[in-house]
């Protein structure tokens, strides 16, 4: 007996060719932005990680589904040290590359893929250092190269990472995006042909999904990995469905176009709740979104106008016009869930009088003409960038800075932004592994200005010396202590506005099974099926 197509599977089958067997069992994701690049090396993202190291590439730990505990990967086991300097780790075997239309691998996985990857970044006169830019933002702003002072490999499924310093989060940080292990034998054919820059373009990896087509701002297609070492994926072909508009995307699921959308439009959540075939998550972010000034440029140069920019701004008014409620006003970098968040902190109160006396104590009595930089896709921080430019437009003009908006494709934004050339800019970070360090260092450190991720291009010595102090030791209480003093230092001196901390929203059809909101904001698909 034939059974009846659904709604849903009717419109993929129109739109994507989906059928209703198992064996060509289709996904559609409807994805928020396009990845900058395929190798997570080369990016900080949510667009490029869903795309890249979250379906392609797999780690030597990752963290389990849903959470924050540190899991075995390419890793099987692994020790350390006692005095924390020596991480031995033990890997898997038979472990399988993909096989694709541009590459047939004739080994698998060992100890020389690993050192290929992490050489890659922390090395100088590495053969593939500068391919594609040589930006490796996270691994730079970690100060990663300062951190490993070697990497050994032992045998072929052995590998140890020696340390000059402690560093507490260093397991953790290697389950990161950055650290997906990429193919040296993928690496070394591209060589031979003399073109190296394909290989973060057209990817290979070990993971649960095989690359097989990108169609810039519009779709990507995987194929399931048969050879997957965990078994191969319940889903068999994944698509990703791009469009910067959330309410396109929830229009193609409430259609049968998409089975999970990224980023709902905050408008449209309480539309979700009661919508037929529609099932709607939601978590609380481990996230911040932020005004960023530039202190390399006048007059963010100053702290006073800095933190006449604090005094400002509505913030709460851009929780209810934006957010609609679902986040609430930001006073540190770092989100209220995360240990070490000081509460004691006192935010900057919303006063126009003390922001126009701070701009005559700056000598910018008459105010001043500047640039904004809206976000150009949702991001779960900002949902609508381009509306919560006009509120701080608007909110500004009040006490005589004038704001020009302006915005790039997302590619085009982020690698704008990394070489400083914005004056403010509007940004946010969902955090990667459950450690205060991959806030405040990250995008705080004196390394992230070099680096990238640091777009405030603010760089003080106290600040830097408690986030090394509180990085380089295990003790939890001692740790805090350190991050909560920096965290007065980052309020005083106010290289940001921070703005929000929002909750977090998936929206999928009610068929989609297995599949859990990730703390750090990316999605993953590999435990993924439908009914």
């Amino acid at each position: 007996m034939i059974k009846k197509i659904s709604v849903l599977c009717l419109g993929l089958l129109l739109a994507l060719g989906c059928t209703s067997t198992k064996k060509d069992k289709t996904f559609v994701y409807c994805s928020e932005g396009s990845p900058s690049i395929f190798n997570p090396q080369l990016a900080t993202d949510g667009p490029t990680f869903n795309a890249s190291s979250r379906q392609i590439y797999n780690r030597l730990v990752e963290f389990e589904a849903g959470g924050t505990k540190v899991l075995p990967s390419l890793a099987k086991s692994w020790e350390v040290s006692k005095d924390g300097l020596e991480f031995t780790f033990h890997l898997e075997k038979n472990v399988n590359y993909h096989t694709t239309k541009y590459f047939t691998p004739t080994r698998t996985f060992n100890a020389d893929d690993v050192l290929f990857s992490f050489n890659r970044q922390r090395l100088k006169d590495h053969d593939f250092y500068m391919v594609n830019g040589g930006n490796y933002q996270y691994f730079q702003a970690m100060e990663m190269g300062k951190i490993i002072k070697d990497i050994k490999k032992v045998d072929d499924y052995t590998v140890q990472f020696l340390l000059t310093r402690r560093e507490a989060p260093f397991l953790a940080n290697l389950a990161m995006d950055f650290a997906s292990v990429l193919s040296k034998e993928y690496a070394d054919n591209l060589t031979k042909i003399k073109t190296k820059e394909k290989m973060d373009l057209e990817p290979v990896g070990t993971g649960p999904f095989v690359f097989k087509r990108y169609v810039k701002d519009s779709t990507i297609r995987y194929v399931s990995h048969k050879k997957y070492f965990k078994g191969e994926a319940k889903i068999k072909k994944l698509v990703f469905s791009i469009n910067t508009d959330p309410s396109v995307r929830y229009q193609k699921l409430k259609t049968g176009e998409c089975h999970l959308m990224t980023e709902p439009s905050p408008i449209d959540i309480e539309n979700m709740k009661s919508a037929k075939n529609v099932r709607l998550m939601k978590r609380a972010g481990l996230n911040v979104g932020y005004l960023a000034m530039n202190v390399d440029k006048k007059p963010f140069d100053n702290a006073l106008v800095r933190q006449a920019m604090n005094h400002a701004l509505n913030k709460s008014s851009y929780i209810k016009a934006i957010y609609l409620g679902n986040a609430s006003v930001a006073k540190n970098p770092i989100p209220p869930s995360m240990w070490s968040y000081n509460n004691k902190v006192n935010d900057y109160d919303y006063d126009l009088e003390k922001a126009k006396n701070l701009l005559v104590k700056a000598g910018y009595k008459d105010g001043f003409k500047t640039q904004l930089w809206t976000l150009p896709v949702s991001r779960p921080y900002n949902p609508n960038g381009k509306k919560m430019g006009e509120l701080i437009q608007a909110d500004l003009a009040k006490i005589g800075v004038k704001v020009e908006l302006v915005t790039y494709d997302w590619p085009t934004y982020l690698e704008k932004s990394r070489r400083g050339e914005h004056q403010m800019i509007q940004l946010g970070w969902t955090g990667d592994n459950g450690d205060p360090d991959n806030f405040l260092n990250v995008l705080l450190g004196c390394s992230g200005v070099t680096a990238g991720s640091n777009v405030s291009r603010w760089c003080n010595k106290s600040f830097a010396s408690l986030i090394m102090k509180a990085k380089t030791m295990t003790d939890i209480k001692q740790r805090t202590s350190f991050y909560e003093q920096a965290q007065v230092i980052f309020k005083k001196e106010a290289p940001w506005v921070t703005l929000a901390h929002a909750s977090v929203f998936k929206a999928m059809a009610e068929n989609v099974v297995g599949y859990k909101i990730s703390p750090f904001g990316t999605d993953s698909f590999y435990e993924v099926d439908l009914k």
